[in-house]
């Protein structure tokens, strides 16, 4: 038996991982990232082989990783996270920098980044592991806290998309247990894609939202939304 509930008690965090240059670039929202190495001090990030950034990674022989904090908007997370490069170009309303290898470093509504020459990479069935050195690294801002996985998940209640290796088919899950649900007079709907929340308690009607209405993470229209 495999309880699925028991993989969101190990610790994520949640970054932006970029590569590419000013012409072409594109990013994606990651959860598997991690110090492997303290001198010269090595990271490794975990990327979908079908993500458009892998390609643009293995090519630009670079990439970025920068470090969300709790307050960052479902706008930015929906845009990485849910959004293709092949489809949008993601960087163009982000504020962000270039720094010693040309690659787009995200720094809005982060606290801090790290810049990395790829130096290894893993195929690991259906994902890439990059392992990459640090060549430069900021702190950006001191006040925010970082974001956990966790907290994107209870908090803003999100969930990881399909191409993340931490994503886990919402059937297998007990969401008796994983969704911690208040009892409200008024509706509740969660996107079938997403899992975003809209709460009738803090916005519109949702039945009086127009036809063209998207969910604001992933993208999807109101037809994918179930009520709670």
């Amino acid at each position: 038996m495999i309880d699925f509930n028991a993989f969101f008690k190990v610790s994520y965090g949640l970054y932006i991982v970029t590569s590419g240059n000013k012409e072409k670039n594109n990013g994606l929202i990651a959860n598997a990232a991690f110090q492997v190495t303290a001198e010269p001090a090595r990271f490794a990030v975990c990327c979908n082989k079908d993500n458009y950034s892998a390609g643009i990674i293995i090519d630009t022989k670079a990439f970025a990783l920068s470090v969300l904090h709790q307050n960052a908007s479902m706008d930015i997370i929906g845009t990485f996270g849910y959004k293709s490069g092949r489809d949008i170009s993601k960087l163009n309303n982000v504020k962000c920098i270039y720094d010693k290898t040309g690659v787009p470093i995200v720094i809005q509504d982060c606290v801090s980044y790290m810049e990395l020459e790829l130096e290894d990479t893993f195929e690991v069935g259906t994902h890439y592991i990059f392992i990459g050195k640090v060549i430069s690294a900021q702190v950006i801002d001191d006040e925010n806290t970082p974001i956990t996985y966790d907290f994107y998940r209870n908090v803003k209640r999100g969930f990881a998309p399909k191409n993340a290796p931490t994503y886990v088919d919402k059937s297998k899950i007990d969401t008796e247990t994983t969704e911690k649900k208040e009892i409200k007079e008024t509706k509740s709907y969660k996107c079938n894609v997403c899992g975003y929340i809209y709460s009738e308690s803090s916005e519109e009607d949702f039945e009086t939202l127009p036809d063209n209405w998207q969910c604001p993470i992933c993208g999807v229209s109101k037809e994918e939304f179930t009520i709670i």
